[in-house]
Formats: C-alpha cells, structure tokens, sequence
C-alpha cells in the first residue's frame, strides 16, 4: 500500500511534465491515462484504509482520507476525459498551443494538490497542500484572459489567502496547546494528537478550531466567508469548474474535519459540533435564497455548492454515527453529481453562447442527449431518489433525529427544499420552455458525454447499492470522526 500512496502524489506531476511536451495530443492521452490511473489507486486504498491507517513517511491513508481520495479521484479522471472534447472548442483561439499546454498542466497540478492534501499525516503539512491548491487553482480561473475572468481569480486569491493566514494561525495555536503535552519537537501528526486529546489545553483547542473554520472555511465557501466562490467558478473554464466545486471546496473541508477531531478529543464533542451547525445552518439558509433568484447558470451551481457544503457541517454537528457516515457519502455523491451537473452546463453554455438563463431556451430539443443528462444530474443535486445525495441527506436527517436536534433537522429539510425550487425552476425554463426554432441537433463529442453518463451511473450505484467494500470504509471512517477508533 506504501507504493500506492507514493503514486497519487507523483503521477499527476508526471501527467504535468508531459503536458508541456511539444505536440497537441501528447497532454490530453497523458492526463487521460493519469487520472483514470489515479482513480484506480485510490480505489485499491479502500480495502486496506477500512481495516486502518496505511502511513509511509509524511503521507498517511485512512478511512477519512480516502473517501476524499476517491472523490477527487473520480473528478479527476473525469474532467481528464471531458477535457479531450473541451479543449476542441479552443481550436480556433490565436494562442491555443500555449492555452492547452497551460490547461492540462494546471489540470494535473490542480489534482496533484489535492490529492495530496488529503495524504499528509500532519496539519502543517496539509495547511501547505492546501495553500498549494490555492496558487494553482486561481490560475486556472484566470485561464481564459477575460477581464471578468481576471478579476474574479484576483477576488479568490485575496480572500483564499486572507482565510488561509487565518488557518496558519489556527495551526500556529494547536502547535502551541501540543506542544504544553507532546514537547516542542512534535511534527502536528494527527495520531500523537489525538492520543493526547484529553490533556490538551481547552481554551487554545477552542481558539485554534475556530480559527480552522474560518479560516479553512473560507476554502470551503462557508458564511460568510463564500464570496470569492460563485465568481471563480463562474468564470474558470468548465473541467476547471467541476474540480473546484465538487473536490476542492470538498478537500478544504477535510481540514476542517481534522481540527474537529482534534478538538472533539480535547472538549469533548458539544463546542465543535455546535460551531459547525452554525456556520452549516447560515451557510444553507443563504445558498437557497440565492438559488432561488440566481439567472447565470454557472453561478447557480456555485451557489448549489455553498448549499451542500453547509449540509456537510450540519451532518458533522449532529455527531450521529449515521449522520457522519451520510457525511461521508456526501462527499463523494456531491463529487459525482456536482461533476455532471457542470459538465452539462458547459455544453449548454457553449450551444447557446451565454450563461444566463434566461437566454437559454428549448435545451431539449437543440441536446438530446446532454439536455436530459443535465436534467438528471440537476435532480441527483436536489436530494431526488434513487440517486445517492438522496441517501446521503437521509442519514443525516435520520441522524439529526435520533440525536434529538429536531429543529435543525427540519430546518435543514426545509431549505433543502427552497434550493430544489430554485434549481428546478432555472432547469425547467432552460430545457422545457420552448426556443427558437431548432434547424439541427448538434450534439458534442462523445468524451464530453461521457462522463456525465459515468457520473449518473455512479450516482446511481451509491444510492440504490453501494458497493460493500466502499460502506466497510465510511462506517470505519464515520467511527474515526465519533472518535471511536
């Protein structure tokens, strides 16, 4: 297992070293080969991090870790292939040899980052992946050189930075409750810490994890610290869309899980969970009233990120086994759907040259194929069955229940429900509503389409059945954030 958690975190940067090689078709079948490749390796993690940690060197795997491992892996892979299709858009740009060689390198750094994040066996070290994820990713925002595009990497990289000295600081402060019990050398492993857990100081502990929730949070787009979110992934090209909503903002809230256990064994667990339930709560109540009046397509999915990152802090608050493991099954169908869902709009976008949804019209007729993709993967968003963002919030519902948080499980229902009116009703308009008269069917390449069926079928299997290997892991992984294991 050693040799595996060696590869994730040096294949990506191999698929960037050949990106740059001259020659058009050396850096789509390099990243192609790559992400598919690095998907399957963080599938063979799964038997192992379920029976526990797999460590070598900086690098540690268990049963947390590795769901976001294959959540990011999955959307890798993912936007790898729809990218080969993507890029053929791009063609007539003046600087497309320099455009592409800048996309895939920056697609395989982005996703090296990432994916080393959720590896390193340290919170100084993730506090450096995650940084890392920061410079590359608001590169690729910028990617297209529209001024908007500019502006909105500009807007990313301050407030990412500002919350991120806000996370050093956080780091800085649990080092120094540590070092009070470990001595002054330790390394911020998680282990040594959690071991310790009951002889930390509280009051730093409590400082620190705040810090870590603003200041990580700003990564995940929590309230009130979202703004930078819609218009990066509004602007940034699609795959690269994809990627910072259904992984990165997911891997920023990995950080934030590791100071929650930390501070779960220091206080106990009724200060952090009651942090994470206000920030999730503020988090959804705004992501649905915006969805409801949001008209740009692209910004409407951001948004609908915002919603489910505040689901993800409000399964983490209620503390239920079955609510943490809804957590964890969150992540990955929100990976899978929130790929699809941007993936579709891409196309939808460029068939109708516009984000704005109220110039799209008739999508079905003009994408026979795409348009009702899209609809599906804008129904698995909204929490509909037999889809696995249906399973996933149950269990957090049912958790919520069992633990007696009444009113924040309703509560959290009900505004689940104001943002399914706002993401059915822009749906509906771009799909249903007739258009203008539609003189040919203009469907995109096959690796555009394929993806968004993988990520369906995947949605489909986590919801109906998933596969018994892959709920060994999240049931470990639901009792490591319990503090069991």
């Amino acid at each position: 297992m050693e040799a595996v958690l060696v590869a994730l975190v040096t294949l990506p940067l191999l698929g960037a070293a050949l990106s740059v090689l001259p020659g058009h078709s050396v850096a789509p079948v390099a990243t192609v080969s790559v992400g598919v490749a690095c998907f399957a390796l963080t599938l063979v993690l799964v038997p192992a991090a379920a029976e526990g940690p797999v460590e070598f060197g900086f690098l540690r795997a268990d049963a947390i870790s590795v769901v976001f491992e294959i959540g990011t892996g999955f959307l890798y892979a993912m936007a790898a292939v729809y990218s080969v299709g993507y890029l053929r858009w791009e063609r007539d740009r003046p600087d497309f040899a320099r455009y592409s060689l800048l996309f895939f390198a920056g697609l395989n750094l982005f996703a090296w980052a990432m994916l080393s994040a959720a590896l390193m066996n340290g919170l100084a070290l993730l506090w450096i992946a995650v940084e890392i994820t920061t410079v590359v990713s608001a590169l690729l925002v910028a990617l297209d050189g529209t001024r908007a595009g500019a502006e909105a990497a500009w807007k990313y990289v301050l407030l990412a930075s500002a919350g991120l000295g806000v996370a050093l600081l956080a780091t800085i402060v649990i080092y120094s409750a540590g070092a009070t019990v470990l001595g002054p050398s330790y390394d911020l492993a998680f282990a040594p810490l959690l071991a310790a857990g009951d002889a930390l100081p509280e009051t730093p502990v409590q400082l620190a994890f705040v810090l870590a929730v603003v200041g990580f949070g700003t990564k995940v787009g929590l309230f009130p610290v979202h703004t930078w979110l819609p218009d990066a992934h509004s602007e940034a090209p699609t795959p690269i869309s994809a990627m910072l909503s259904g992984s990165l903002l997911a891997v920023s809230f990995y950080a934030v899980l590791r100071y929650y256990q930390v501070a779960a064994a220091a206080l106990g667990d009724g200060f952090p969970r009651a942090v994470l339930l206000v920030f999730g709560m503020l988090s959804l109540l705004l992501a649905a009233l915006y969805l409801v009046e949001q008209r740009n397509l692209k910004r409407l999915l951001a948004y609908s990120s915002v919603e489910h990152m505040g689901i993800l802090a409000i399964g983490v608050s209620f503390g239920a086994p079955i609510a943490l493991a809804g957590v964890l099954l969150h992540v990955l169908a929100h990976a899978a759907a929130k790929g699809s869902a941007f993936f579709g709009a891409g196309v939808l976008v460029h068939a109708y040259g516009s984000k704005d949804v109220g110039r799209i019209r008739g999508g079905l007729d003009r994408l026979p194929v795409s348009a009702p993709l899209f609809l599906l993967a804008v129904l698995a968003l909204s929490a509909m069955p037999p889809f696995g963002l249906f399973r996933s919030e149950f269990q957090i519902v049912a958790g919520g229940l069992a633990e007696t948080r009444h009113v924040p499980a309703v509560a959290m229902v009900a505004l689940v429900a104001l943002a399914f009116v706002g993401l059915s009703v822009a749906t509906t308009r771009m799909l249903f509503l007739p258009g203008e008269a539609v003189t040919s069917r203009a469907e995109p390449s096959a690796w555009m389409v394929a993806p968004v069926v993988v990520g369906i079928l995947a949605l489909l299997v986590l919801g109906l059945h998933p596969p018994a290997p892959l709920v060994e892991l999240i049931t470990r992984g639901a009792a490591e954030l319990g503090g069991v294991l």
